[in-house]
């Protein structure tokens, strides 16, 4: 079966590339910026150098139907080049049935400010729809787009 694969990007507006990066590299940080996200701590490794993994919990996406199980992941850090300002992560274990599941988030310049682009790719996962995958990251990129903005005009 073919993997689902999906783009989500987010435009800010007056922050430079340069200013939004350190917020993305800092890999044990997302829970300062993913909406619904309760925890984002370090299982291994140094935040930000390939190999570390980060466990996140307390997320909400869009098939929840039942509040009472506490959705979870591990993901690891694949790849990062800060020059480019790109950086690659799996999710290796977790409870939300993302099997195979690797995602590449890079900043790009732009005028008058920038644009992170989210890409992923994952096996079908059993109750979603790759329109519910897709909401799920691009509703989330939006808003962290929105709180790294506020950081740097802060």
């Amino acid at each position: 079966m073919a993997k689902w694969e999906g783009k989500a990007c987010a435009e800010i507006k007056g922050a430079k590339a340069e200013q939004i990066w350190p917020f993305l590299e800092d890999f044990f940080g997302l829970n300062k910026w993913f909406p619904t996200l309760a925890t984002c701590i370090p299982i291994e490794g140094i935040s930000g150098e390939p190999g570390c993994v980060r466990y996140c919990a307390g997320f909400k996406t869009p098939v929840n139907n039942d509040d009472k199980v506490m959705n979870w992941t591990k993901q690891k850090l694949l790849s990062i080049d800060r020059k480019e300002m790109v950086f690659s992560y799996s999710i290796v274990d977790g409870n939300v049935g993302f099997n195979g599941y690797v995602s590449t988030v890079k900043v790009y310049p732009k005028e008058g400010g920038c644009e992170i682009e989210w890409k992923y790719e994952v096996e079908p996962v059993q109750g979603w729809r790759l329109e519910d995958l897709d909401f799920f990251i691009g509703s989330g990129l939006q808003v962290m787009a929105k709180r790294m903005a506020d950081a740097v005009h802060a």
